[in-house]
């Protein structure tokens, strides 16, 4: 774990105004990121139904409905993990902040475009173009953070900006309880509001100094290498960096990490409003009057995520990174497992999501936390990408495979199939087993390795704190 040095200084003097301001743009950006995911989700079944009709394949029966909200969602996390990789990469070349303002303008943009849509295939080409800008987030915030925050409370502020994303679920709970009985195309035009973030950025956030740093470092070794130098590791372009030694050996477990992280955290987000306008359903409210119902169980859901996303660095500079996942993980088998297989009325799933919100979400806390840690500068927005972008094409095809098996397996329950989906979750497991513990320092490979014909000549790495 961390230690606190002897001596330190009260926390508040070792925070800078910058500090601050970059950790208000990356957790109000991953929240609005957040807001507009949650946005579709909610509208997902009615927005589905309705665009279906326009596009020749008439009034669709429930199984359609599944399997074609869950082929929506599939395909913007596809675009989520495209965008991710090829704007993590550009942000490892050109700088973090650029590149920010590009994606959440693109995700703001094509998320507004999609209430325009006439057709199911308009609509969902619009939400893999929107996924694209929204993949910019989770890779590029984090890594700001991690570089920003150079201290003790780096954790802490990763964990802080992650709850963003829960806390803009939450308030897409809030504005659906609100204008979802418009329909879901002014619901879904609400996910315009996150381009006013650019304005702020642009004025206030700049390059934290180890970008500059790692520029400099490239611009220097380009001048080299045309003078003769012999090529290092570190020249190489950042995605074959990742996937050949040393740092494979961090880039492949810390995928399936993610990968187990994600099977849950799309199932359930993007299953239980469906999930629970069933038990209402049971309970006797239909339609319209459902909305509120379906609004505060995500909000309860949310709530949990806000909470599991915030505390994890808490918690993890007490007891470890790895216990830390293992303690998540125990409480999002536990919890999925007791709620949703069985049949529970509307009040029990109140009280069970809060817990589920904070196993899940608390996960991926720990995935931006921990990699940052385990990868340098010249390599870490694209290591988060790539990490969490395989994981995510993995699965992307969770929701819509959690819509098939329910129709061709559990009878048509959504509950049952996304507990099963969700239960991979447990993958996370080996790649926990492969990394090393970094008790809250940055652990990661030096590569000052000469390459010669193709081989390595000398290798080494160093922790940095």
């Amino acid at each position: 774990m961390a230690a606190v040095p002897t001596g330190a200084p009260p926390w508040r003097q070792e925070i800078t105004r910058y500090q601050w301001v970059v950790l208000f743009a990356t957790t109000t950006g991953w929240a609005l990121d957040g807001f507009d995911s949650s946005l579709f989700t909610l509208v997902a079944g009615p927005a589905t139904a309705d665009l279906l009709v326009n596009s020749g394949i008439g009034d669709p029966t429930p199984a359609q409905t599944s399997f074609y909200s869950g082929l929506a969602v599939t395909v913007f996390l596809v675009g989520w993990a495209l965008g991710a990789v090829f704007f993590g990469t550009l942000a490892d070349y050109i700088g973090r902040v650029r590149v920010l303002i590009v994606g959440v303008l693109t995700y703001s943009v094509f998320t507004a475009l999609a209430t325009l849509a006439a057709v199911y295939w308009q609509f969902a080409a619009l939400r893999f173009l929107a996924g694209v800008g929204s993949g910019v987030e989770l890779p590029v915030g984090a890594a700001l953070v991690a570089e920003a925050w150079n201290n003790r409370h780096r954790a802490k502020a990763t964990g802080i900006m992650m709850s963003g994303l829960a806390l803009g679920f939450f308030l897409a709970s809030v504005v659906y309880n609100f204008i979802g009985g418009f329909g879901w195309r002014p619901t879904l035009a609400a996910g315009l509001v996150p381009a006013l973030l650019v304005l702020f950025i642009r004025r206030y956030v700049h390059e934290p100094e180890s970008m500059v740093e790692v520029r400099a470092e490239r611009a220097r070794r380009k001048r080299e290498r045309e003078a003769g130098a012999a090529k290092k590791a570190s020249d190489r372009f950042v995605l074959v960096r990742l996937f050949t030694p040393p740092l494979l050996g961090r880039t492949l477990p810390c995928t399936v990490i993610a990968a187990g992280a994600l099977f849950a955290f799309w199932n359930v987000t993007a299953w239980t409003p469906q999930i629970v306008r069933t038990v209402v359903t049971g309970e006797g409210v239909t339609g319209p009057a459902a909305i509120g119902y379906v609004s505060q169980a995500t909000a309860m859901l949310n709530l949990g995520g806000v909470l599991g996303y915030a505390s994890w660095g808490f918690i993890a500079d007490k007891i470890g990174r790895r216990r830390t996942y293992l303690m998540s993980l125990a409480l999002a088998v536990l919890s999925v497992g007791l709620l949703y297989p069985f049949v529970h009325t509307y009040a029990t799933y109140l009280w069970l999501l809060p817990v589920v919100g904070f196993g899940v979400f608390g996960m991926l806390s720990g995935n931006s936390i921990y990699f940052a840690e385990l990868f340098g500068p010249g390599v870490r927005a694209s290591a988060i990408a790539v990490t969490n972008s395989i994981g995510r094409l993995l699965t992307a095809a969770g929701p819509l495979a959690t819509g098939v098996i329910a129709t061709q397996w559990f009878g048509g329950s959504l509950s049952l199939a996304a507990t099963a989906v969700s239960a991979l979750i447990l993958i996370s497991l080996i790649g926990l087993a492969l990394v090393p513990e970094t008790h809250g320092a940055f652990l990661f490979a030096d590569e000052n390795v000469i390459i010669s014909d193709g081989a390595a000549t000398e290798a080494r790495s160093r922790p940095a704190t």
